[in-house]
């Protein structure tokens, strides 16, 4: 009895420690996850992160120990359930994730077990006598005799994920000499300084990131000035919209200042700046080629009246 108090209380220091030297922890699922595999991923993880495995029990009674002083481990409780793990690391959660998913076995399918992908049996020639046709038809797959061997004429889903493997779709599999299944650790969660989320929070670019930001932003303006409620997002767009005010009340009346008088000439005297806008036009023209000279127009002034006279 002794021993196993002893060994108790040392998990549960254990686990007090790797908490308070660790920030960050991957909840993981170790099942169908062999002994080898695991020794492999310690030495995979090996200066970057610890490995530690226990029955959830004695995890759940050392959580509740340490709630207490330690509130945000409440967090961890939910989780703790099935068959479970934690790797605890201070290092870039993505890089981290990425050696604890990267060992994983090719393993046959076993009656009962829960398929992790789709099982496909594409058309090919199987090698088999004829003898055992009636085996494929009972689970529903399409053959013919080819060459005295039976063949399998479609593709076929033959487990689906999700789905129990039966029987007979396991000894198929082990027949045709296939392990459709790969097995590894799979994380079911990560904390981080007290906050619990999906690893598929990893996966999130910084562009999508930026891109849903700008948009909330932009939500934000809209219902600010909807409401007339200024926030830090609509006040910029308040005062461009009060200055285009501004701008149209100085236009309909006497009301001016230094900046608007220009635009106030621009509207009632367009014809005063048509000149400058086709030299702007021509200054701009990027095609290189020298622009046509513009006709001289006809000159309508006092001199011509006084020819008129001279010949009159």
């Amino acid at each position: 009895m002794g021993g196993k108090s002893d060994s108790k209380v040392a998990y549960f220091e254990k686990l007090e420690k790797l908490l308070e030297e660790y920030s960050k922890i991957f909840i993981i699922n170790v099942d169908n996850v062999s002994s080898q595999q695991m020794h492999e991923v310690r030495i995979s993880l090996r200066g970057q992160a610890v490995v530690l495995m226990g029955k959830n029990t004695m995890i759940r009674r050392a959580l509740k120990g340490l709630i207490p002083s330690h509130p945000n481990y409440e967090r961890l409780l939910p989780f703790v359930k099935e068959n479970i793990g934690f790797v605890f690391t201070n290092g870039d959660l993505k890089e981290v994730r990425e050696k604890i998913l990267s060992n994983r076995v090719a393993a046959p399918a076993r009656a009962g077990a829960i398929a992790p992908v789709d099982v496909i049996i594409e058309a090919h020639n199987t090698g088999m006598e004829p003898g055992k046709t009636a085996f494929f038809q009972t689970l529903g797959i399409p053959t013919k005799i080819a060459r005295g061997t039976i063949e399998i004429s479609s593709d076929v889903t033959l487990v689906t994920k999700g789905e129990k493997v039966g029987p007979s779709e396991a000894t198929l599999l082990n027949v045709l000499n296939r392990s459709p299944f790969t097995y590894g650790l799979v994380v079911n969660q990560i904390y981080d300084d007290g906050q619990t989320y999906s690893s598929d929070v990893l996966d999130i670019e910084e562009e999508a990131l930026l891109k849903q930001f700008t948009s909330c932003v932009t939500t934000i303006a809209c219902i600010s000035l909807a409401i007339g409620y200024p926030t830090v997002p609509s006040v910029i767009h308040s005062l461009i919209n009060s200055y285009k005010n501004l701008l149209a009340i100085a236009l309909e009346t006497e009301f001016g200042w230094e900046g608007v008088e220009e635009l106030k000439d621009r509207v009632q005297n367009p014809e005063k700046y048509a000149g400058s806008g086709a030299a702007e036009a021509t200054s701009g023209n990027s095609s290189g080629a020298a622009p046509a000279p513009a006709p001289e127009p006809e000159e309508e002034s006092e001199e011509e009246d006084d020819d008129f006279d001279l010949f009159g």
